[in-house]
């Protein structure tokens, strides 16, 4: 298998089937696609169906999408405890990862990923506080009921959906309670995110469309890469 991502920096739905393949221990290989410089989205387009990452390939098969390609991974390897083995837990943990699929677009809007940076204070809390109650109220119950340290008590699918929101609240220094707080420890401290953590602070390479200085105007769009 190898798993097509975009820059480790930035690219928050490459690192989600990531840590699924690294966690549970999935042989693999990966290959960055940049995200940014001369002829990078003709690239993108020549190995990726939808132009995107990230894309799994093994053998023949081209699987696009996040979600789809976790979904394989699990049906490839029942054994591994991708999802919650129980059957109302494991549909509260593809709820909950359909959820930010399609939604907390403030926070994926205003407070893009970016690990190697620092910026708390930065970000316009009206602009994420609806996402930031819901992600409240939603860790906050899991939690609750799992007895921690992640969403359904061991690492599954569901964290690895909300990792990167993880990363966003360190990065931004964002107002959270302790319950959540101590989400975010989790998944800093999980051996894969350490792991993709350490390459992405490695990376030269900038991207401005997920600089928050080029996307709140302080910056124009050419100067920092």
């Amino acid at each position: 298998m190898k798993l097509l991502i975009g820059n480790r920096n930035y690219s928050t739905w490459s690192l989600r089937p990531w840590l699924v393949l690294t966690h549970f221990e999935i042989p693999f290989e990966d290959e960055v696609l940049q995200l940014s410089g001369p002829g990078w989205q003709e690239n993108l387009r020549e190995r990726s169906p939808t132009g995107k990452v990230p894309v799994l390939l093994d053998g023949d098969l081209v699987v696009p999408e996040t979600i789809a390609i976790i979904e394989y991974l699990a049906d490839c390897f029942p054994d591994k405890p991708i999802w919650p083995t129980d059957t109302s837990q494991r549909a509260r943990a593809r709820a909950a990862s359909a959820e930010m699929h399609a939604g907390f677009t403030g926070l994926r809007s205003h407070a893009p990923m970016n690990l190697r940076a620092s910026y708390p204070g930065r970000v316009n809390l009206d602009t994420v506080a609806k996402d930031l109650k819901r992600l409240e109220a939603l860790w906050g119950e899991l939690l609750l009921a799992s007895g921690g340290p992640f969403l359904f008590g061991a690492f599954t699918a569901a964290d690895a959906m909300y990792a990167p929101v993880a990363t966003r609240i360190r990065t931004y220094d964002l107002p959270v309670s302790d319950v959540a707080g101590e989400y975010v420890e989790s998944i800093y401290g999980l051996p894969a995110f350490q792991t993709w953590l350490a390459e992405a602070l490695k990376e030269p390479w900038v991207v401005d469309d997920d600089e928050i200085d080029v996307i709140q105007g302080r910056i124009p769009p050419g100067v920092l890469a």
